[in-house]
């Protein structure tokens, strides 16, 4: 079977660059492009860390395209930074990269590429979605072009993780989730209602160690910052993958419990900006727009992941 051709938007951060690596160790998945927005960090850092993260897995002939430095309406906090750093990649420190991102705006590379080949692009967004809801708005026959659209974001039954309601990558820019939500594509959301039940331990991060190589090395201090918030605010003694666990949905998917269901986001400026939320009971009478995972086998995953970074590792990388 032809492995799946995915293009990963993203923020990176921690675990948008473990994803990153994810996805390169994964023979189900074909890496095409990264497009970069703002989110953990600004676009300047996050656009140099999607760069320097391909360089160190020796990937950097997978283009990178800038994208939006600022949310829609919305203004850019620094939430971000408490937990992954001023860098946005903890302690971990890469060489400038020498690739460069190519010329054209991630809105209009994602358009061109996805109207090129329809119904062939899997869209991971794993950061605000600020450059797809532009895309939409700019050109919606990518609508009905896109094979299927893999969201981290949201908290369904599960608590906030940036408000008490709100989950922070829909935080950052809930009017452009609000458009993508509403857009038609076929989505499969990833919310922290399974995220938080794949915790990566400092002795899963030691094992990977046991191999002498630059990925084991970065993971480790990748997620050193990134330890120690959950550590001091969550009590836990590593840290959740967020985003590479959207790898699962193509990757495996027996892993995850999904349901159906017509989700929303608030976007009133009010306590509750940016929760999701699901019509469980139907109150509203519209049709599901999403497959939303609920649950997870979630130490399942996280060794599914140590064995593919592993591979990785000895890979010679």
């Amino acid at each position: 079977m032809n492995p799946s051709r995915i293009i990963i938007d993203t923020d990176p951060g921690v675990d948008d660059a473990l994803t990153f690596l994810f996805a390169l160790a994964s023979p189900e998945i074909q890496l095409e492009a990264l497009t970069t927005v703002c989110g953990n960090i600004g676009i300047e850092k996050t656009t140099r860390n999607a760069l320097a993260v391909l360089e160190l897995a020796h990937a950097s002939h997978i283009p990178v395209a800038r994208g939006c430095a600022l949310p829609l309406v919305s203004t850019l906090g620094k939430a971000g930074e408490a937990v992954h750093g001023t860098s946005g990649i903890g302690e971990a420190s890469l060489p400038e990269p020498k690739s460069q991102p190519i010329h054209q705006h991630a809105i209009d590379y994602l358009i061109e590429r996805i109207l090129a080949e329809p119904g062939e692009i899997t869209l991971f967004t794993i950061g605000p979605m600020t450059n797809l809801a532009l895309a939409i708005r700019k050109e919606p026959r990518i609508v009905p072009s896109l094979k299927e659209l893999i969201i981290m974001g949201g908290a369904i039954r599960q608590g906030g993780n940036v408000t008490p309601l709100a989950e922070f990558n829909v935080h950052a820019d809930p009017h452009a989730a609000h458009i993508v939500f509403h857009a038609g594509i076929p989505i499969t959301l990833i919310p922290l209602d399974v995220t938080y039940k794949c915790l990566l331990t400092s002795a899963d991060v030691e094992r990977l160690n046991r191999i002498d190589s630059p990925i084991a090395r970065f993971v480790r201090d990748a997620t050193a910052t990134y330890m120690d918030f959950y550590r001091k605010y969550e009590s836990f003694d590593g840290c959740a993958l967020h985003d590479p666990l959207t790898i699962a949905a193509i990757i495996a998917p027996e892993l995850l419990t999904f349901e159906e269901h017509h989700v929303d986001v608030d976007i009133s400026g009010g306590v509750g900006n940016g929760n999701t939320f699901a019509d469980f009971m139907n109150v509203a009478k519209k049709p599901a727009n999403m497959k939303v995972a609920l649950d997870v086998r979630g130490r399942e995953f996280v060794e599914l992941f140590i064995e593919r970074m592993e591979s990785l590792c000895r890979a010679g990388l």
